[in-house]
Parts: structure tokens; C-alpha cells; sequence
């Protein structure tokens, strides 16, 4: 490929090049964690092209066993501009990895809490604030030395941290108390308690003008709006189902706010300016959750979730490129200006795992009553398959099983379960399960099975029904 051909590419995506022929993404890099392959992967802006991936364990099943050595669902990351470097928490080894961006090598590791979640760093690099989750305090970790420094009690179930551009206040969400604690970050004190309207908000940010703390409600599908003013909730937003992540970033001069609605495949936008009003609603791969914007807001990359990929959005045209493979089920997603001094940078990369393709499954409501709605996505893990579920609508607090037949209509015999789980009090339920599920999945005349069905164990009736194309009927 030729250098007309490449800046050609480049510009199709939307990005802007200099006039050396290089984009002024060079440098940069996106990364994501990925808690199934456990991995962190790299991605170059400048072409839209994954570089490879930094390995911190091994996925699954092997986690699973007594003798496993490494990291094990990475899920957290975060990326310090004054260091260049990334930390990478992990919370089922309980540990925060930290990773040279100019070396893509790790330097230093350390165990934490039980369940950390999600890492901050203070605004002049110094400390790495990391929520443990599982526990009821902030852990502090002075980076020079890569050790505890402090633990800050907070509300139980920290979520995440945000802090203010000037780094006096820290405001950490809950994933178990609706409340927010601002935290002064000198003496380390709860200097306030804000209540919000859900227990489950497990991603924060700050606006770069430092006016506005936001945070996501994923239970109840919202956004909340804190003013550091007055440090008071001014606006509660309906977002949609699986509201995962959160940032601003300005656009032709103009402060908006992006939002990935998991549940609806959606990148939503809303103005700053305009009492934060709705103005785009970007359709985008199967279940985004982390996104970041480069530094001068032109472009937004997306993780997605089911799909393992991420998305690149253009902020003056909001549209989309296509979506690229990366490591298995990306998490948290961070745009790093100027990571490399080297713009082809790739060193101790290792290249992509390569399952089988995902397979992702939405079931529906047999008749027009029902308004269940479910989406699957099986997904190779080694000898066997995941089947990760997320189910809305249901009837609260009501037992189903999931169950593949070669029925094609009522009473659907002749089938074996894949999952059985209770709704929450909300109608939801996120799980998973393993099996040889995808070896059974094969569309076609030769497909063992026809349907996907969700039974309602208290009736015995089928409630969801899949609709996969090419599927016998």
C-alpha cells in the first residue's frame, strides 16, 4: 500500500493529516481491558488499526484453575500522560498492573483489596486513587514507589473516582449505596455525601471545564448530573438499558456529553450547553460499554463488549468507521495522547487470540404481549463455549430457564437447558453459563437445533423465542 493510498484511508475515517503525510494521531493510542482474554489491547488512531495485545493472564477457562498464574478479569484501566503510563486493574486477581506505553512492558504490580474496580489518576500523576469494590474504601497508591499509600473509607461498594481538573475534590460513586462521596484529596476526609437514585453507578467523569460530575445509574438505565458548585445533583437523565459509560469532550467549541447505552447498541449525545439535551443518537456494534474522546474531540472510540471490538466515532459528522477485532469482551476504554515517541511503536505486542467468531442471539416475545427481551452472546473459551446473558422486562423476582430445542413450535420438546436464574426486582438479569453451546448453533439444513427459548418456570410457558435468520423453522 502506497502513501497516496494510506492518507486516502485516513481521510475516508474522517481523521485530519498533516502536511508530512502523518496523521496527528501518531502518537496516540487506545487501549482496552479485556476480562476474558485478559489482556490489554493496543490500537493505533492514526490508521484505525490494532496493533496487538499486552497479556496479563490467560483466559478463560484457565483462570479457573488452583495452579493459575496471572492476572484474572481485567476490567479497570486508566493512563497517566505525565508517566506514560497505564494501570490496569484486575479484579478477580485483586491487583493493579502498571504498564509502560513506550515499552508496552509491565513494570509493577500491586495486590490490593478484595474486588478493586476501577483506577484514577490524580491530575499531576502523582497517585493512582483505585476503588475497591468489594470493600468500602479507596486504596491510594504513589506511583514512584508503585505502593499503598493510604486507604480512604468511602460508602460501601466504591465504583469509581473522578476528580476535579485542579485534584482538591475526589468524587467516588457506589455499586452498592446511592450516594456519592466528594473527598477531599489533601486530608483524604469525606467533606460531603451526595444521594443519587440508584445503588448501581459504576462509572464517573469529569467534564473538562470542571463544572459538571456525571455518572452512570447501569440498573436503572440513567445519568446523573453533579454540579461542583454547590456539589447538588441538577439534572437525572433516562439514558436507556445498560447504561455503561460516561465523558465530555467539546466539539466546534461546544461541551457534549457522551453516554454508551449497552442495551440499545447507542452511542447518545447531549448538550452541555443546552441543559443537556439529546441532540445525536449514534447506532454502533453490539453492547458498548467504555469510550474515550482524543483530546481535541474530533474522534470518540468505543469498546464493544459482545462484539470485541472497538468502534471509531467522528464527532463532526457523527458517524461511525468500521468497527475493528481486538481482545475478548472490552471493559474500560482509554485514549492516550502522545503514548509513544515512535510513531510505528508495536514492541512485546503479542497478536490477537483468534476464537471462533462470536455468535450474538436476541430472543423476543412469542406473542405481541409479552415485552421480555433478551440478548446472548456465546463466545469460544477453549474447549468450550460462554454464553453471556442479559435479559430486560421480565417479571420481577420470577424464576426462567434458558434452554436450546429441535422443536419448532409449542410445546418446544426434545431440549436441554443452557441456564436457569431468577429476574431481579427490576425484571433483569445479567449472567453467564458454559457449555458446548456454540457447536449447536449452526445455522442451516444441517442445524441440530431450531430455537433459543426463555420458560417461565412458573407456568411452564416459553416466553422469548430467538430470531436468528437462516435458522430451520
Amino acid at each position: 500500500m502506497n502513501k497516496v493510498t494510506i492518507i486516502v484511508i485516513l481521510a475516508a475515517a474522517g481523521l485530519g493529516i498533516k502536511g508530512d503525510g502523518q496523521s496527528r494521531y501518531a502518537h496516540d493510542r487506545v487501549y482496552t481491558a479485556n476480562q476474558i482474554s485478559n489482556t490489554v489491547s493496543v490500537v493505533d488512531p492514526s490508521q484505525n488499526r490494532f496493533l496487538g495485545e499486552i497479556v496479563l493472564g490467560q483466559p478463560f477457562p484457565n483462570m479457573l484453575s488452583p495452579l493459575y498464574k496471572g492476572e484474572a478479569l481485567v476490567h479497570g484501566l486508566r493512563y497517566s500522560t505525565q508517566k506514560k503510563l497505564l494501570a490496569a486493574v484486575s479484579i478477580g486477581s485483586n491487583s493493579v498492573t502498571f504498564i509502560s506505553t513506550e515499552t508496552n512492558k509491565v513494570l509493577g504490580k500491586v495486590y490490593l483489596g478484595r474486588s478493586p474496580h476501577e483506577p484514577t489518576f490524580t491530575p499531576d500523576g502523582r497517585q493512582v486513587w483505585i476503588s475497591v469494590r468489594g470493600e468500602a474504601y479507596v486504596s491510594v497508591v504513589d506511583v514512584n514507589s508503585m505502593k499503598e499509600a493510604k486507604q480512604v473509607p468511602v460508602a460501601d461498594g466504591p465504583g469509581m473516582i473522578a476528580f476535579t481538573p485542579d485534584g482538591k475534590e475526589a468524587y467516588v460513586c457506589s455499586s452498592f449505596t446511592p450516594e456519592v462521596d466528594v473527598v477531599n484529596s489533601k486530608t483524604y476526609e469525606i467533606i460531603n455525601r451526595i444521594p443519587v437514585v440508584s445503588p448501581f453507578s459504576p462509572n464517573i467523569f469529569a467534564s473538562p471545564d470542571g463544572r459538571f460530575i456525571a455518572l452512570t445509574h447501569k440498573d436503572v438505565g440513567k445519568v446523573t448530573i453533579i454540579s461542583t458548585a454547590n456539589r447538588e445533583v441538577v439534572k437525572v437523565i433516562n439514558t436507556g438499558p445498560v447504561t455503561n459509560h460516561v465523558t465530555f469532550t467539546n466539539v466546534n467549541k461546544r461541551l457534549l456529553m457522551f453516554v454508551t447505552v449497552g442495551g440499545e447498541n447507542k452511542v447518545k449525545v447531549f448538550d452541555v450547553v443546552d441543559d443537556f439535551n439529546q441532540i445525536e443518537n449514534i447506532t454502533v456494534g453490539a453492547l458498548p460499554h467504555g469510550l474515550w474522546a482524543s483530546p481535541d474531540g474530533d474522534i470518540v472510540y468505543v469498546g464493544l463488549e459482545y462484539a470485541d471490538q472497538v468502534q471509531c466515532i467522528n464527532t463532526k459528522t457523527m458517524t461511525t468507521s468500521p468497527a475493528i477485532q481486538i481482545g475478548q469482551s472490552p471493559q474500560a476504554l482509554v485514549y492516550a495522547e502522545n503514548a509513544v515517541t515512535e510513531t510505528g511503536n508495536a514492541i512485546n505486542l503479542s497478536p490477537p487470540f483468534n476464537p471462533e467468531a462470536n455468535q450474538i442471539v436476541t430472543l423476543h416475545g412469542i406473542d405481541k404481549n409479552e415485552k421480555g427481551y433478551g440478548r446472548l452472546v456465546v463466545r469460544s473459551i477453549g474447549l468450550t463455549d460462554m454464553v453471556e446473558q442479559n435479559f430486560t422486562s421480565l417479571q420481577a423476582g420470577n424464576s426462567y430457564t434458558l434452554t436450546v430445542t429441535n422443536s419448532d413450535r409449542v410445546p418446544f420438546t426434545n431440549y436441554f437447558a443452557i441456564n436457569s436464574f431468577k429476574a431481579d426486582a427490576n425484571g433483569k438479569y445479567n449472567g453467564q453459563s458454559t457449555g458446548l453451546i456454540k457447536k449447536l448453533t449452526t445455522t442451516g439444513p444441517t442445524s441440530i437445533y431450531r430455537h433459543i427459548i426463555l420458560t417461565n418456570n412458573r407456568n411452564g410457558k416459553v416466553v422469548l423465542i430467538d430470531d436468528m435468520p437462516g435458522r430451520n423453522k
